[in-house]
């Protein structure tokens, strides 16, 4: 047979056309269906994958703002940014956290502490991306070694900040207060766009209560990155807006001089501008360094701080609350003379106690043996208490606490000072509330010479006695004067709510200041030696707080029980008294006796201020009233 007849050449080509067919069908329909997917991603889904790719190229990361500064009245520099470099880590590019921090303590010096907290704050809710800082404040040669290491660690960055910085941390620590890092709970209540990548925010002060002023304005800057997440170059910048710069009531030097004058002593002071209500000074002392919070104290050094018994974190001037004592007694003189409960010639006889009737209790006088026949202005000089229980009796308790709260008493009468407490106003209304008891005749009674329940701080006893000075003129006290920029500071000011005190008879403030003035420069006041030699006439009231003894539990030395169970030293005073410049309140805790302790300091900050520190020392007294007001 042929070999022809075996093979059908005809039906092979059919058959490999066909196949060629099906093939080129089958690779026309891939690459159609290539086409069709190459149009939807590119053509269709463009803008989608273009997007997916920037966010892995291009990220928005935000620009803090730079805080705004801090000047007292003399453009003195109080609080500051400078740069600090620290170590931050961002969990969603490092991978293993874990294996990373083990790394990076090997590299650098990091405490547990800060482990610790870099833990917390990794629990915390947070925006993605976040860097969390690490350790704070690298030293050039642990940036180099870092360095050395970059490549190994993803995530892992060297980031410069501007931190907050107090040039004269412990003299300004309790009057600025501090910032420190955001925490939860301020978290949820902050603005989380305006705050995108601030680390900071006020704790307490000025820096807490005008937190919105001094923050700024959040910027922005789109980035370009590598695989790594690491910044290649900026794409594009919006700049972020500064926070204000502010300026304070605060001298820087009058609040380092009242420190200096209670150095090594427990106690507060606070100095206010009767005429603007500018609070001069706040001191509280002893101090503590402020600095040691923005980045994170150490629990070590908490510690110390904390235990310490002299308690250096307890603002005193805001926050302490102790019985006025004799302080309290101008006011007093005033509510007494403006209800008729005493005229100016009004004279008592104090045998050296004083009883509400024949059989009850006797409550003595600081002067064994009495002072004899007393008017208002001797009561005054020599600070007599058998006066005041009875002009306390005839005044009444409703009578009392009414002038008392006009003049600042039981409440936080400040526009911007942040924390102050209000002290207690006793009346019956508030012992029934908090003590489920009557108010007694014997209430009334010492609460007549600012003892009892009555209870203020160091800055309500500065308020009232700068609303004397201004002669019932209400100026609330104040810290913030001015803004360095356009805006004004009145637009952030909270509105004055006090209506002045107007007397009937509006020569009564004279009356009382000037009786103010025996107790500095009469032959029989009680600070006469404070006020020896003053080419200017001042006004004061010294007082004295008893201290409680010692609770049965509580163990000290017996050096230690004998100086802490002394009485509190106190004074009250403004200067000069025609025209008054400064109106001061000081408390020494444990000091003795409000004549030999606290009037001294008194008359240490009216000299400093109106001799050395103003701008017009040096005529501020002029020949008149050196001569008018001479003693």
């Amino acid at each position: 047979m042929p070999w022809g007849e075996f093979k059908d050449t005809a039906a092979e080509r059919r058959l490999f056309q066909r196949r060629v067919t099906v093939m080129l069908v089958l690779v026309f329909l891939l690459l159609s269906v290539l086409v069709a997917r190459m149009y939807q991603l590119q053509i269709v889904e463009h803008d989608i994958y273009t997007t997916l790719s920037d966010k892995n190229r291009v990220q928005v990361q935000s620009v803090p703002p730079p805080r705004g500064l801090v000047y007292d009245r003399n453009q003195v520099l109080l609080a500051e940014n400078r740069p600090v470099f620290s170590v931050t880590v961002v969990p969603e590019r490092v991978g293993d956290t874990g294996a990373a921090l083990e790394q990076l303590v090997s590299i650098l010096d990091i405490s547990d502490e800060d482990l610790e907290r870099f833990q917390r704050r990794l629990r915390e809710p947070r925006r993605p991306f976040q860097e969390i800082p690490l350790r704070y404040d690298l030293t050039e040669h642990e940036i180099a070694r870092l360095a050395v290491h970059r490549h190994e660690l993803p995530g892992v960055e060297v980031e410069a900040e501007l931190v907050r910085y107090y040039p004269h941390s412990e003299l300004t620590a309790h009057a600025l207060g501090f910032v420190g890092r955001i925490n939860r709970d301020e978290l949820q209540r902050i603005d989380p766009v305006n705050y995108a990548g601030t680390n900071y925010i006020g704790k307490s002060g000025v820096e807490r209560f005008y937190e919105e002023l001094l923050h700024g304005k959040v910027g922005y800057q789109h980035v370009e990155t590598n695989a790594r997440g690491r910044t290649l170059r900026v794409l594009e910048h919006e700049n972020p807006v500064p926070g204000e710069d502010l300026k304070l009531h605060l001298d820087l030097r009058l609040q380092e001089r009242a420190h200096e004058l209670l150095d090594g002593r427990r106690g507060a002071i606070v100095a206010i501008e009767p005429a603007t209500g500018g609070i001069l000074a706040l001191a509280s002392v002893p101090g503590f360094d402020a600095n040691q919070f923005v980045t994170g104290i150490s629990v070590a050094d908490y510690r110390e701080l904390s235990e310490s018994k002299d308690k250096p974190l307890f603002n005193r001037a805001l926050r302490g609350q102790y019985p006025p004592g004799s302080t309290l007694k101008p006011m007093l003189a005033i509510a007494a003379l403006d209800s008729g409960a005493v005229t100016r010639d009004h004279t008592i006889w104090d045998p050296g106690h004083f009883q509400i009737n024949s059989a009850g209790r006797r409550w003595r006088d600081w002067k064994r043996g009495g002072h004899g026949w007393v008017d208002l202005t001797y009561a005054m000089a020599q600070s007599c208490d058998v006066y005041f229980y009875e002009a306390a009796i005839e005044m009444g308790v409703d009578t009392m606490v009414d002038y008392l709260a006009r003049f600042g008493f039981g409440e936080d009468a400040t526009l911007d000072v942040s924390g102050a407490l209000s002290g207690i106003l006793p009346s019956p209304d508030w012992k029934r509330g908090t003590r489920n008891e009557p108010w007694y005749p014997g209430d009334t009674v010492n609460l007549g010479i600012g003892q009892g329940f009555m209870l203020s701080t160091p800055l309500q006893l500065a308020t009232a006695t700068a609303l004397i000075a201004n002669r019932g003129e209400w100026v609330e006290p104040r810290l913030l004067k001015d803004i360095q920029g356009d805006r004004s500071a009145d637009e952030f000011l909270p509105s004055e709510t006090h209506e002045p005190l107007k007397l009937k008879n509006p020569s009564d403030w004279e009356f009382i200041a000037d009786s103010m003035a025996e107790v500095m420069h009469g032959v029989r006041g009680t600070a006469r030696a404070a006020g020896r030699g003053a080419p200017y006439r001042m006004a004061g009231k010294t007082g004295t707080a008893q201290v409680f003894s010692l609770a049965e539990d509580e163990e000290y030395d017996a050096e230690e029980v004998r100086e802490r169970l002394r009485d509190h030293a106190l004074f009250v005073g403004f200067a000069p008294v025609k025209k008054p410049q400064i109106a001061v309140a000081v408390i020494v805790e444990n000091g003795g006796g409000g004549s030999s302790t606290a009037a001294p300091v008194a008359r240490a900050l009216f000299d400093a201020w109106i001799l050395e520190f103003s701008a017009a020392a040096g005529s501020l007294i002029s020949k008149t009233d050196s001569q008018s007001e001479a003693p």
